[in-house]
């Protein structure tokens, strides 16, 4: 924060906090103001959740992304937490299916067949 943005004037003071945002009071023309939301933009979050859901870590989420691996935790975090309020219990049904495990123990059966 470096200006009033009415009369540009450095004398101001903290003047409580609106909707989780610092409010200032300019000392010169009594303006109240708010700056402007402090953070990386909601499409980086945005990005940061799809490189996650394709399988990427943190750490390299935050290479590509140019920001720090904890931000990214936290932003995956909170999108999951936003997604626990509409999730239902009794809609979810879960099946697990591991292609590479059943690939392998078929070739494994095989070879020991060969060897027979």
């Amino acid at each position: 924060m470096e200006n009033c943005p009415k009369c540009k004037s450095k004398n101001f003071r903290k003047d409580g906090i609106v909707k989780s945002r610092q409010r200032y009071f300019c000392k010169d023309c009594k303006h109240r103001f708010t700056v402007e939301q402090i953070g990386k933009p909601y499409n980086l979050k945005k990005d940061a959740l799809i490189l996650y859901l394709e399988g990427l870590g943190f750490r390299s989420i935050g290479r590509v992304l140019h920001v720090s691996h904890v931000a990214v935790f936290n932003w995956i975090k909170s999108f999951g937490e936003k997604l626990d309020e509409f999730r239902n219990p009794s809609d979810i049904q879960v099946m697990e299916l591991d292609e590479m495990h059943t690939y392998i123990g078929q070739k494994k059966l095989l070879l020991d067949l060969d060897c027979c």
